[in-house]
C-alpha cells in the first residue's frame, strides 16, 4: 500500500478534514439553491404575477438570473481567493448565501425575487471555491479521488435539492422553507470557520509566486488549460441542452401526460445518481493511469451513449440510458478540475478555476436555449444527436491534443 506525500504545509488529517467539511458544506449550499426549483413558480405567483405565461417568464428569469451573475464575479471571487486565502473566500460565500437565502424568503415583489437571485450568484459561490481549496491542498496522486468526491456531494445536493423542495413546502410553507435552508448554511457557516485548515504561509508564498510570475496564471501548458475550459463549457452544454426537453421527449414516449412528470423526475435522477455513484471511483481510476486519458474516454462513451436515447421506443429505455450515460459523466468534471489546477501558477489556481466555474455557468446559459431551438423546430431525437456530435468531437480533439503533447517531453504534465 503506498503512502501520499500531502501537499506543502498541509498534513493527511488537514486535507482529510478541508474536504470532508467542502463536502458536505457544497451539498448544504448546493440543496439550498436548487430546492426552489419545485415551487419557484408558485412562489412568482405568490408575489403577485398573473397570468400562466407571464408567471413561466418571469420563474425562467429568476432562475437563470443566478448563473448570469455567478459567472461573472466567479473569476473575481478566485482572484480574491488566491489574495487572501481559500478559507476566508468560504466563509464569505457562506455569510452571503446565509443573507440572501433569509432575504427570499422575505420578498414582497418579483423585481425583489430577481434582484435577490442576482445577489446569490454574485455573493455565493462555496462550491467553486471547495474545488480551488480541495485541490489546492490535496496531495496530486490523491486530488482526482478527492474533488470525484467533492462532485459526488455537490450532485447529491443537486439530487436531493428539488425532492426536499417538493415536500417542504407543504410542511412548513414556502417562506419558512427559505428561513431553515438559510439555517442549515449557517451551521455550514459555523463548521467552515472552525474546521477548516490554511497554512498562512502558503497564501503568501501564493500571492509571491503570482507577483513573481509577471501576471501569467498558466504555467506552460496555456494550450491545455484553454482546453480544459472549453471541455467543461461543452460539458454543461452538453447536459443543459438535454434536461429542459426530457419532459416533453418521455410524453412522446408515453403518449399519455398522467405520469409524464414522474417519468422525466425519474430520467433526471437516474443521470445524477449514476454520477454520484462513479465520480469518486472515476477519480481514482485518474490518478492511476491520467485524468486526461480518463476524459477523452468519458466524453466518448457519453456521445455514444446519445444514440441510442434518440431512438429509444419506451421510457425505461431513457431511463436505463441515462443513468449509464451518468455513470460517464461523473468523472469529468473533477477530471477537468485536476488538469487544470496542476498546469498553472500556485498563486493563480483560485482566479483560474473561476475562469472554469464561469465557462460551466456559460453552458448552463447557453445549453437550453440550444436545445429548446433545436428541438422545437428540428425535433427532439435532434437534440440528442446534436450533443453526441459535440461530444464525440470533443473526445476526438483532446485525444489529437494530448498524442501531440505526448510527443513533447516538456508538456508531460497532459497526463494528468
Amino acid at each position: 500500500m503506498t503512502t501520499s506525500t500531502p501537499a506543502p504545509g498541509a498534513t493527511d488529517a488537514a486535507w482529510q478534514r478541508n474536504l470532508a467539511v467542502c463536502f458536505f458544506g457544497s451539498f448544504i449550499n448546493i440543496v439550498a439553491m436548487t430546492l426552489l426549483l419545485p415551487f419557484l413558480p408558485l412562489y412568482v405567483e405568490q408575489l403577485g404575477v398573473q397570468g400562466h405565461a407571464a408567471i413561466v417568464q418571469w420563474s425562467g428569469i429568476a432562475y437563470g438570473a443566478t448563473f448570469l451573475s455567478a459567472a461573472l464575479v466567479a473569476p473575481v471571487w478566485g482572484r480574491l481567493a488566491d489574495r487572501y486565502g481559500c478559507k476566508l473566500n468560504l466563509i464569505r460565500a457562506s455569510f452571503g448565501m446565509v443573507v440572501a437565502m433569509s432575504l427570499i424568503g422575505l420578498s414582497q415583489n418579483i423585481y425583489q425575487l430577481v434582484a435577490l437571485r442576482l445577489f446569490v450568484g454574485l455573493a455565493g459561490g462555496y462550491t467553486s471555491g471547495s474545488y480551488v481549496i480541495v485541490a489546492a491542498q490535496t496531495p496530486k496522486d490523491r486530488s482526482a479521488w478527492a474533488l470525484g468526491m467533492l462532485a459526488s456531494g455537490i450532485m447529491a445536493g443537486n439530487l436531493l435539492g428539488p425532492l426536499l423542495g417538493g415536500v417542504l413546502p407543504q410542511w412548513l410553507g414556502i417562506r419558512m422553507t427559505f428561513f431553515v435552508a438559510s439555517g442549515f448554511i449557517l451551521l455550514n457557516l459555523i463548521a467552515t470557520a472552525t474546521l477548516i485548515r490554511e497554512d498562512r504561509s502558503i497564501v503568501a508564498a501564493k500571492k509571491k509566486a503570482s507577483a513573481a510570475a509577471g501576471g501569467s496564471a498558466i504555467s506552460g501548458a496555456r494550450s491545455l488549460v484553454l482546453s480544459m475550459l472549453a471541455t467543461a463549457a461543452l460539458l454543461m452544454f452538453a447536459n443543459m441542452s438535454i434536461e429542459p426537453i426530457i419532459t416533453v421527449y418521455m410524453q412522446q414516449l408515453l403518449g399519455e401526460p398522467a405520469n409524464v412528470t414522474l417519468y422525466a423526475g425519474v430520467a433526471m435522477s437516474a443521470a445524477a445518481l449514476g454520477s454520484i455513484t462513479s465520480a469518486s471511483r472515476l477519480g481514482k481510476i485518474a490518478d492511476r493511469i491520467g485524468a486526461m486519458k480518463v476524459v477523452i474516454c468519458c466524453l466518448a462513451v457519453s456521445g455514444l451513449l446519445l444514440i441510442p436515447q434518440a431512438f429509444v421506443t419506451h421510457a425505461w429505455q431513457l431511463i436505463v440510458l441515462r443513468f449509464l450515460m451518468g455513470l460517464s459523466l461523473g468523472g469529468l468534471l473533477p477530471c477537468l478540475t485536476s488538469i487544470i489546477r496542476h498546469n498553472v501558477q500556485d498563486g493563480s489556481v483560485g482566479r483560474v478555476l473561476g475562469y472554469s466555474t464561469s465557462s460551466q455557468y456559460a453552458g448552463q446559459v447557453l445549453g437550453p436555449v440550444a436545445g429548446g431551438f433545436v428541438g422545437g423546430h428540428v425535433g427532439m431525437r435532434y437534440v440528442f444527436l446534436m450533443t453526441c456530435v459535440l461530444l464525440l468531437a470533443s473526445a476526438v480533439s483532446n485525444a489529437i491534443f494530448a498524442g501531440s503533447a505526448a510527443r513533447r517531453p516538456e508538456r508531460s504534465s497532459v497526463a494528468g
